[in-house]
C-alpha cells in the first residue's frame, strides 16, 4: 500500500511541477537571460545601469514602504471582518453581508480602481461633491494606500476567513475554565492558530501591492514605485526589454525573505483532530464593536465604487448631469462585445477547472503526503514566486517564449497564464484547509485496506468541497477581471472583455469602461452566488458513501471530459475564420472607424479582423514577436515601425505608391499626422479666475501651479510633441528651463499615458493639459467644457503609418490590397479629423487646421527620442 501511495502522489507531484517547469521556470529563465544579454554576449552592464540609475533605489524603497503598510492594514481589517463572522453573535444577515461585501472589489477589473478613486475623491469626485470638500490629496502615498487596501482586502479576507473555519472553538471554553483572561484566551485560541495564515496574508498582500501598476498609473503622482519603473522600461515610449528584465528580477528579491518567514511561521500551524460546533459566548459589547467596525470598513470600500453606478447614467460627469441610458445602450450595441464576453466566460471556466485541479494536487502533495520536505519546499517556493511576478512580466515572458509555437494566440495560453499567475492564493487556501484536517484519516484508511487515492476521493475531498468551490470561484473571478498579462498574449480572435476595457481606456471612453465593469461585476456576482449555493449544500451531502462516490465520480468525469474537449478546441484558436486578414492598430477611434468604412465600402467586409491596442502594448508585441505576430497588417507610429524593422526585419515592401508628399521607407506609408495642442477645461478656468494660456511657456507660470497635467516622454510618445515645440523654439537650455517649471506646476499630474491629461481635464482634476489636438476638437464639438489652444511655439506632429508583415510564403495575398485600400479610400474621411495633408493633391478642412503647424528640423528617430528623454529626466 505504501508503494501505491508513493506512486500516486509522486505522479500528481510530477504533473504539477511539470506545468510550472514549462510555463513558469522556462519563461522566467528566458527573461533572466535577457537581463544579461548585451550586444550578442553576456554582461552585467544592464544591472549596473538600472541599479545605479536615477530614482531606482528610491522607487524600490517607496514601493516596499507603501506595500508593507498596505499589507499590514489590509490584514488587520480582514481579520476584523473574519472574526465578526466566526466569533460574534451579530445577526446572520449582517454576517452574510460582510462575507459578500468583503469580496466585491475582486469582482471588478483592477484597471477601474484608479478611475473609481479619481471619480470618487478627486476635485470633482462624487464623494467630494456630496461632502462639499476634498477629503485628502488622492495623488501619492495616500491614494496608493487606499487603492492597495481595497485591492488586496478580498484576498486577505478569503485566506483568514477560510482558516478561521478550521479552528476548533472548544479550546476557548477550556481556556476560560482554566482561568485565562479574555485577552489570553484570544491570543492562545484564535490568534496563535492563525499566525501562519496572517503571515501568508501579509506576504500575499505585500506582493500584490509591490507588483501592481494599474493603481500607481492613476493615482501614484510623484510617489514613484518600482512597478512604474518596470512599465517605463518594458513598455515606455522606447521599450528596453533588457533593462526591464533587470527590474523584474530585482522585484523577486523580497521573495527570499518571505520564503524564510513563512517557513519559520509554519511551525505555528495547529492541526485539530476534529472541529467542534461550539456556541459563541454572549458578549454585547464585542458584538456591537465588531459589527460596527465591519460595517464602517465595508462602507468605506463600497463608497469608492458607488461612482461606477452614477457616472455612466449621466450625460457627461461632472458638467452635464442629465440622466441618460445612452452610454449603456452604446456598449451593448457594440458588435464585438458579445464575442469578447463569450471569450471571457470560456477562459474563466477553463481557468477555474484547470487551476482547481492543479491547486488541489499541489496542496495534497504538501499537506497530505509523506513526500520529502525538500520536494514540498519546491511547491512552496512556486507559490511565493508566482505571487511576486507582475502580470505584465508574465505576459512579456510568455510573449517571448511561445511566439511562433502552436499555442501562440490561443485560449490555451490564456488559461495557463491565468493558472500560473493566480496560483499562490488558492494554493494557500487549499493547503491551509487540508493541513487542518485530521492527519490520521489516511493512516486509518490504509489499515482498513483502502488505497491513498480512494481515501482522498472518499474522505478528504468531501471535506474539502467548500474550499474547492472557493478555489474555483477565485480562479473564475480573477480570470474575468485580469488584464495585465493577457493583453500581451491575446490575439484578435481570443480577446477578452478586460482587453476591451483597456482599448476603451486608450480612447478615454470612461463611461463605457464603467458599464463594462458593471457587466463583469454582475457576471462575477452571479458566479459567486452559484458557488455559494453549492458550498451551502455541503452540509446536506451527508448521504451514503456509495451514493456520494457515484455522483462525485460522475461529476469529475464530466468535468475532465469538458476540460479536455475545450482545451483541444482552444489549441486551434476556436475561430473558424483563419483566412481573415488580421489588422493590428494603435489608431484612435476616429481613424479606426475611417479604416473600417474604407474596407467595408470596397468589398472587404467580413474579410478582416481589426484589433486595437495601446501604443505601448502593440509596440511590445512588434518587438517581441517579429514575423511570428498574428497580424498581417499593422498601423502604428512610424518610429516604432522603424525600430521593429531594424530589430526583426519584419515588414514587406509595399506594392503600391500613393504619392506621399514626403519620402518614406519602402515598407510603410503614412495614414495620419497627429498634432499636439494645449487643452483646457473652460469651467475650471472660470472658477479659478485663470487667464487662458497662449503658449507652452505660459504653463510654467506660478499661477498655474496645481492646475497643469502633461505626459512624461519616457512613458508616452505624446509628450514628444511638447518636447519638439520647446526645443525648436527655445533650444535645449531654454527648453530645460521651461520644462522644469511645467513639471513643478504639474506636480503629481505628470502622466504615463498620452490620454491621461485629457482625461483629467475632462474630469475637472486639472484646468490645463497638453495632448492630442484632434481629441480636444472632438470634445469641444460634443459640447463638453473643453477647448484647445494652438501654442505659439507651434503644433508639431507625429506620423502613424501602415505596414504589411512579411511572412514569406504565408503572407496573406489580401494584406497589400487592404493596406492600399486604407490609404487610397480612407484618407478622404481621415483628413476631416486629422487635417494635415500627407499625400499629393490633398487639402485639409481650413476650419479644422491648426494655427501653427511646424516640422521639427531633425528627423524623428528612436535615438533622437532617447536624447529628448534624457533632457526631460534632467528637468524633474
Amino acid at each position: 500500500m505504501k508503494t501505491m501511495k508513493e506512486r500516486e502522489i509522486k505522479g500528481i507531484y510530477a504533473l504539477v511541477t511539470g506545468v510550472f517547469l514549462v510555463f513558469l521556470l522556462v519563461p522566467i529563465l528566458l527573461l533572466l537571460g535577457k537581463s544579461f544579454e548585451c550586444q550578442g554576449g553576456i554582461a552585467l552592464s544592464h544591472y549596473a545601469d538600472v541599479l545605479t540609475g536615477k530614482g531606482f533605489a528610491g522607487a524600490f524603497a517607496r514601493s516596499a514602504v507603501v506595500a508593507s503598510l498596505s499589507a499590514a492594514v489590509t490584514t488587520i481589517l480582514a481579520f476584523i471582518l473574519s472574526y465578526t463572522i466566526h466569533y460574534t453573535n451579530v445577526p446572520r444577515g449582517l454576517k452574510g453581508f460582510i462575507r459578500l461585501a468583503a469580496v466585491i472589489p475582486m469582482l471588478l477589473p483592477t484597471i477601474t480602481y484608479g478611475f473609481a478613486i479619481i471619480y470618487s475623491f478627486g476635485k470633482q469626485g462624487l464623494l467630494t461633491r456630496l461632502l462639499g470638500r476634498q477629503l485628502f490629496d488622492i495623488y501619492g502615498f495616500w491614494g496608493l494606500l487606499l487603492g492597495y487596501v481595497i485591492y488586496t482586502l478580498p484576498v486577505s479576507f478569503m485566506l483568514i476567513f477560510n482558516s478561521m473555519s478550521f479552528i476548533d472553538k472548544k479550546f476557548m471554553i477550556v481556556s476560560r475554565i482554566m482561568g485565562d483572561s479574555p485577552f489570553s484566551t484570544f491570543l492562545g485560541t484564535v490568534l496563535r492558530p492563525l499566525l501562519g495564515t496572517l503571515a501568508a496574508s501579509f506576504v500575499q498582500c505585500f506582493f500584490l501591492c509591490f507588483t501592481d501598476y494599474g493603481i500607481p498609473a492613476s493615482v501614484g503622482g510623484q510617489y514613484d514605485v518600482v512597478a512604474s519603473v518596470l512599465y517605463n522600461e518594458m513598455l515606455g515610449s522606447v521599450p528596453d526589454f533588457n533593462r526591464g528584465a533587470v527590474v523584474a528580477m530585482s522585484m523577486l528579491v523580497p521573495s527570499v525573505v518571505s520564503i524564510s518567514l513563512l517557513h519559520y511561521l509554519e511551525r505555528y500551524n495547529i492541526r485539530y483532530s476534529r472541529i467542534s460546533n461550539t456556541e459563541i459566548r454572549r458578549g454585547r459589547l464585542r458584538d456591537v464593536f465588531c459589527g460596527a467596525a465591519s460595517c464602517a470598513i465595508l462602507t468605506c470600500v463600497l463608497c469608492v465604487f458607488a461612482v461606477i453606478f452614477v457616472v455612466p447614467m449621466v450625460q457627461e460627469w461632472p458638467y452635464q448631469m442629465d440622466l441618460t441610458f445612452s452610454h449603456v445602450w452604446d456598449v451593448f450595441r457594440d458588435s464585438s462585445l458579445s464575442a469578447v464576453y463569450r471569450n471571457s466566460i470560456l477562459v474563466a471556466v477553463l481557468t477555474a477547472l484547470t487551476g482547481s485541479l492543479i491547486v488541489y494536487g499541489a496542496a495534497l502533495a504538501t499537506a497530505r503526503s509523506s513526500l520529502d520536505q525538500r520536494l514540498k519546499d519546491i511547491i512552496e517556493s512556486i507559490a511565493l514566486v508566482t505571487n511576486t511576478i507582475p502580470g505584465m512580466v508574465i505576459g512579456i515572458a510568455f510573449l517571448f517564449t511561445f511566439s511562433g509555437t502552436p499555442v501562440q494566440n490561443t485560449f490555451f495560453l490564456l488559461v495557463i497564464c491565468n493558472v500560473v499567475h493566480f496560483f499562490s492564493t488558492p494554493y494557500l487556501m487549499m493547503k491551509s484547509s487540508l493541513a487542518k484536517m485530521n492527519a490520521s484519516w489516511e493512516t486509518t484508511a490504509l489499515l482498513m485496506g483502502d488505497t491513498w487515492f480512494k481515501t482522498i476521493l472518499r474522505v478528504v475531498t468531501p471535506n474539502a468541497v467548500s474550499t474547492l468551490l472557493e478555489v474555483f470561484s477565485y480562479y473564475f473571478v480573477n480570470a474575468m477581471v485580469t488584464v495585465s498579462a493577457v493583453i500581451f498574449i491575446a490575439g484578435a480572435r481570443t480577446m477578452v472583455i478586460t482587453t476591451k476595457i483597456k482599448e476603451l481606456q486608450y480612447y478615454t471612453k470612461f463611461n463605457e469602461i464603467f458599464v463594462l465593469s458593471l457587466l463583469i461585476m454582475a457576471t462575477n456576482l452571479g458566479a459567486k452566488a452559484l458557488f455559494g449555493a453549492l458550498s451551502g449544500r455541503r452540509g446536506n451531502i451527508k448521504m451514503k458513501r456509495g451514493k456520494f462516490m457515484k455522483k462525485w465520480k460522475k461529476a469529475a468525469t464530466l468535468g475532465m471530459t469538458a476540460l479536455i474537449a475545450a482545451s483541444a478546441l482552444t489549441l486551434t484558436g476556436c475561430s473558424g475564420k483563419e483566412s481573415q486578414v488580421v489588422i493590428y492598430s494603435n489608431a484612435d477611434d476616429e481613424a479606426i472607424e475611417a479604416m473600417k468604412h474604407a474596407l467595408d465600402g470596397n468589398g472587404f467586409e467580413g474579410k478582416y479582423l481589426l484589433q486595437s491596442f495601446g501604443t505601448s502594448e502593440l509596440g511590445g508585441k512588434l518587438l517581441a514577436e517579429g514575423t511570428n505576430i498574428e497580424a498581417d497588417v499593422v498601423t502604428m507610429s512610424s518610429f516604432y515601425l522603424e525600430s521593429a524593422q531594424d530589430q526583426n526585419h519584419m515588414f514587406a515592401d509595399l506594392a503600391f505608391d500613393a504619392g506621399a508628399m514626403e519620402e518614406y521607407p519602402s515598407y510603410y506609408t503614412p495614414i495620419t499626422k497627429q498634432e499636439g495642442a494645449i487643452i483646457v477645461n473652460t469651467e475650471m478656468m472660470k472658477e479659478n479666475n485663470l487667464a487662458m494660456p497662449v503658449c507652452l511657456k505660459d504653463l510654467s507660470k506660478p499661477e498655474y501651479e496645481g492646475f497643469v497635467s502633461v505626459t512624461d516622454i519616457k512613458s508616452s510618445s505624446t509628450a514628444w510633441l511638447l518636447m519638439q515645440a520647446l526645443i525648436s523654439e527655445y533650444g535645449e537650455d531654454g527648453a530645460r528651463e521651461v520644462l522644469t517649471g511645467i513639471y513643478e506646476n504639474a506636480g503629481p499630474h505628470v502622466e504615463s499615458s498620452g490620454s491621461a491629461p485629457l482625461k483629467k481635464v475632462r474630469a475637472g482634476e486639472v484646468a490645463i493639459g497638453f495632448g492630442l489636438r484632434h481629441q480636444a476638437v472632438s470634445d469641444k464639438a460634443q459640447g463638453l467644457p473643453v477647448d484647445y489652444v494652438d501654442p505659439l511655439e507651434g503644433n508639431f506632429s507625429l506620423t502613424e503609418s501602415v505596414s504589411v508583415i512579411d511572412k514569406g510564403g504565408k503572407t496573406s495575398p489580401m494584406a497589400q490590397k487592404m493596406a492600399e485600400c486604407i490609404i487610397k479610400s480612407g484618407r478622404a474621411e481621415l483628413i476631416k479629423t486629422y487635417p494635415l495633408p500627407v499625400y499629393e493633391g490633398e487639402q485639409g478642412n481650413p476650419a479644422n487646421m491648426s494655427a501653427y503647424p511646424k516640422v521639427f528640423p531633425q528627423k524623428l528617430t528612436v535615438d533622437l527620442l532617447k536624447q529628448h528623454q534624457d533632457l526631460s529626466e534632467s528637468c524633474k
